[in-house]
């Protein structure tokens, strides 16, 4: 499949949710983006503190991709993992270091459950108040994680690879209505904030809940990366989700959750899924060549939306560069350089490692000897 050819509808198709894990595989992933005939994706980075690795790879990826690759940066909370031994830039300093470095974008995984484990500070309260304060003012595009399906808090219910990856939920980690009371929170206070809110906002079974939301906060979409269980509660009534996608046809935004170390096979798989239900008036079972994440070979069945070529546009481009940019913005080498360095400098205070030899300071380096 050659580049710009994922779909027979439309002539541009964006990807606005992908991984990449590392430099190592970002080959991998320029392999897959061609294989898929995607035009561009953009790389969703979070920053892991011990290694550097999120955006730092990212901005590489925007320099070596030609055009192809969005960038959104991630959050270090170095200094509340550590306790504060270890110091990082605000979190308000560190919006105006991804913008400055030619990110498009930030991605937040704040939200999900297993990240409250690990920062356990209420999306609404003090620890983030300066961020979103920061990020409204700079106009800054979020791609937010906010919550996980219902059944991940019903043991009953949990996917039995949500249970293997610690991502089920028990009485200990916070309830799905507190995050989204206290994101609530948060669009009150800061109506002018961009957000798009991933995996559909977790809304699928409840679509008139989900109309609500949208219709109470404009500046905000939801993304179709799946979380196979929204395809399949959309599919119990295709009639009625068809409507409401037609009726927010400018609120959703396409893409797939691609990881840059699956196979193409795994790639083509996931992009598929989300390609037939959104094209195709067909009823089909998930294939045994996906990643277990979408229960490959399993006997539920989706059914597509059948949407038409001009909502088809806005769903797999034009929304995304609405939010965006029409165009990736572009790397400020040496604004993009200091930023791997001090992703480096942390992790290197975290792990112990030479700052040169964590995935960070290897950037560095890669993006002092781009052309």
């Amino acid at each position: 499949m050659a580049t710009g050819t994922f779909s027979q509808k439309v002539n541009r198709v964006t990807d606005a949710h992908v991984h990449l894990n590392d430099l190592a595989s970002l080959g991998n992933l320029m392999e897959i983006r061609e294989h898929l005939g995607l035009d561009r994706m953009n790389l969703a980075g979070i920053v892991d503190a011990r290694s550097g690795a999120g955006h730092a790879q990212g901005l590489c990826a925007k320099v070596s991709g030609g055009g192809a690759f969005y960038c959104f940066g991630g959050l270090n909370h170095a200094a509340a993992i550590s306790d504060g031994k270890v110091s990082a830039p605000s979190l308000a300093e560190q919006v105006d270091n991804l913008i400055s470095a030619g990110c498009d974008g930030i991605k937040l995984l704040e939200g999900k459950p297993t990240s409250r484990r690990k920062l356990p500070f209420a999306l609404d309260g003090d620890y983030y108040g300066e961020f979103f304060a920061r990020a409204e003012q700079r106009g800054a595009a979020l791609l937010w994680h906010v919550a996980d399906p219902e059944e991940f808090w019903d043991p009953q219910k949990a996917p039995k690879w949500a249970v293997e990856n610690d991502w089920a939920c028990g009485p200990d980690d916070v309830p799905k209505e507190q995050l989204y009371a206290e994101v609530e929170q948060v669009l009150q206070r800061h109506p002018n904030l961009r957000v798009i809110l991933a995996h559909f906002y977790f809304l699928s079974a409840d679509l008139p809940r989900a109309e609500r939301f949208l219709q109470a906060h404009p500046n905000v979409k939801i993304d179709l990366a799946p979380g196979v269980e929204f395809l399949f509660n959309l599919s119990r009534d295709p009639g009625r989700s068809r409507e409401f996608f037609l009726a927010h046809q400018d609120r959703i935004v396409f893409g797939t959750d691609i990881d840059s170390r699956s196979t193409p096979a795994q790639a083509a798989a996931r992009a598929d899924l989300v390609r037939r239900f959104l094209e195709t008036d067909r009823t089909f079972t998930i294939p045994g060549e996906a990643d277990e994440l979408l229960e490959a070979g399993g006997q539920n069945e989706v059914h597509g939306l059948d949407l038409p070529e001009d909502a088809l546009a806005k769903i797999y481009s034009g929304n995304f560069e609405s939010f965006a940019g029409a165009e990736p913005a572009p790397v400020n080498r040496e604004s993009a350089v200091a930023e791997c360095r001090r992703q480096a400098e942390i992790a290197a205070k975290i792990s112990g490692t030479a700052p040169d030899d964590t995935e960070a300071g290897k950037c560095a380096r890669m993006l002092e000897g781009l052309d």
